[in-house]
């Protein structure tokens, strides 16, 4: 007797357990991500207190923490997405994260060049 989750998909056939697994690894791979950009948005917000940085560097790391939560529910979305459609037998989706990932970093790589660039103009 297999013990199944409400949020678990049940409809559809049973996929081969190697495509649930992929599946399951690719999760992993968004939490590693998110994971990531929360403990990097962390360490830079934190870095004012500890290694009295200048609060612009503080600020970055606000965005990378709101990334990494975003990634990481992206995951699991994406996620149960994947299953419900390989039991279906139905096209996956395109994944939101390929969307607002790489502008949302770019996004704070500008702001965080600009800051860099102002600070070290304002030092000289």
């Amino acid at each position: 007797m297999s013990l199944r989750r409400p949020w678990w998909p049940t409809d559809g056939d049973e996929p081969d357990p190697r495509w649930t697994l992929a599946n399951e690894r690719t999760l992993l791979a968004y939490e590693r991500t998110a994971l990531g950009l929360l403990v990097a948005g962390l360490a830079a917000t934190g870095s004012q207190v500890v290694a009295d940085a200048p609060l612009w560097l503080s600020v970055i790391g606000l965005p990378l923490i709101v990334l990494g939560a975003a990634v990481g529910l992206e995951g699991r979305r994406r996620f149960l997405s994947a299953q419900r459609a390989m039991r279906n037998g139905e096209p996956l989706a395109a994944p939101a994260v390929a969307a607002f990932l790489p502008w949302g970093i770019l996004a704070v790589a500008a702001c965080a060049f600009v800051a860099a660039a102002i600070q070290l103009v304002s030092s000289s």
